[in-house]
Parts: C-alpha cells; sequence; structure tokens
C-alpha cells in the first residue's frame, strides 16, 4: 500500500511557464502603452521596454528560484521534525495515523491492522503524515534550477509578445499599440486555454478571465501614461 504523493515536475513547470509568461507579457503591455500616450519617441518606447524585459526576467527567475528553494528546505525541516516526533512521541504519531484512516472510513480491527502495518513500516508512516497531516509535497533537488529557467524563458518570450508590433509598426505607434492589444490578449486567451485543458477546466472561461486579469493589468499602465501626460 502506497501513500506517498508523487512530486510532478510537469504541473509545477506549468505554473511556472504561466507566472512568467503572463507576468512578462502584462508588465511589457503596460509600460507600451503608458509611453505611447506620454511620447511619439519610439526609441524610447524600445530602450524602456527591452529595459523592462530584461529587469523582469531576471527578477521573475529569482524569485522562481528561491521560492521553490524555500520549499524543498521547509520540506526537509518537517520531514525531519517528524521523524524526530515518530522517535520521541510514537503514541501521539499513532493516534494522527488513526485520525487520519478514520477519515478514510477505517474502524475497530480494521482500522487497528492498519495503524500496526503502517507503523511497521517507517518510510510508509513517514510518507502519509507528510502527504496527509501536513499536505506538503516532495521537492526535488533540481527543481529550484528547472523552475528559475522555465520562469525566465517564459518571461521574455511573453515580454516580446507586446514588443513586436512596435518592430513591425514604428512610424504608426498607435496601430501598433492596437495591435499589441489584440495579439496580446489573444495570447493571454490561449494560455488560460491550455492551463484549463492541463488541468480539466472549462477552457473557454480561463481563457476569457486570463484575458480580463492581464488586460485589466495591462490598461493600468495605460492610465499612468494618460495621468502623467495631462499632468
Amino acid at each position: 500500500m502506497k501513500f506517498v504523493r508523487e512530486s510532478h515536475p510537469r504541473p509545477t513547470l506549468l505554473s511556472d511557464f504561466i507566472l512568467g509568461s503572463q507576468d512578462g507579457l502584462v508588465n511589457v503591455l503596460g509600460i507600451l502603452l503608458g509611453l505611447v500616450v506620454a511620447t511619439h519617441e519610439v526609441r524610447i518606447i524600445y530602450i524602456a521596454a527591452l529595459a523592462a524585459l530584461a529587469a523582469e526576467s531576471i527578477s521573475m527567475s529569482a524569485v522562481a528560484y528561491t521560492s521553490t528553494r524555500a520549499r524543498r528546505e521547509f520540506f526537509k525541516a518537517e520531514v525531519a521534525r517528524e521523524l524526530t516526533e515518530m522517535r520521541e512521541v510514537p503514541e501521539l504519531e499513532r493516534e494522527e495515523v488513526r485520525a487520519i484512516l478514520r477519515k478514510w472510513e477505517y474502524t475497530g480491527d480494521d482500522l487497528d491492522r492498519m495503524v500496526r502495518e503502517i507503523e511497521a513500516k517507517p518510510k510508509m508512516m513517514l510518507d502519509l503524515m507528510m502527504a496527509f497531516e501536513l499536505n506538503l509535497s516532495p521537492v526535488p533537488e533540481d527543481q529550484p534550477r528547472r523552475s528559475a529557467q522555465v520562469v525566465l524563458a517564459a518571461t521574455v518570450i511573453g515580454s516580446f509578445i507586446p514588443l513586436v508590433p512596435f518592430f513591425l509598426l514604428p512610424n504608426a505607434l498607435v496601430w501598433a499599440a492596437v495591435l499589441a492589444v489584440v495579439v496580446s490578449g489573444l495570447t493571454l486567451f490561449l494560455i488560460g486555454w491550455y492551463e484549463a485543458r492541463t488541468t480539466d477546466g472549462i477552457t473557454w472561461q480561463s481563457g476569457l478571465r486570463m484575458v480580463v486579469i492581464g488586460l485589466a493589468a495591462g490598461f493600468g499602465g495605460f492610465l499612468i501614461g494618460v495621468a502623467a501626460n495631462h499632468f
């Protein structure tokens, strides 16, 4: 009988990709919309957007690394604590196992038998406590590095998406801004759609939710640009 909750890299990498791509796209889109209102110098727009791309991608990658590493260190600390409690207060840990099994409708002799079987296998007992008492999943040793790499690449890709129309239409900044909003909205919808396909959600709802959240944040930059230009 195997209780361990396996660590699946794919969901983690999916969330890292969504985090990086959405963040990069929304931030650069907001900067571009704000600058289009405030200036007609395409050179300034390029410099500001590329600077934001570099800073955001490095920052997001560093955050992904440190946060994932912190989760790994926390998991290791909780494992050490559980092992100590299993040695020093076995009766308390036994009762915690009983509480978990009762939620699964084990009673009477079946409950006692399962507790004895689990207690006889320390690894099984540890896995059970980590997954179903503490609700923690193991973080592989290479996960911080992989998360940082995925977030970095996704942020760079996402940041370039709203910037491409400005390279194509450097002399028509308003149309470039309109095209950037359209392309960004479509990209956000596809990100939400793919997320729903992967997680068994409702694809069109997830896509629209991503568009609304992303473009609302992006238009914050537009409003700041309007305000700055006015005052």
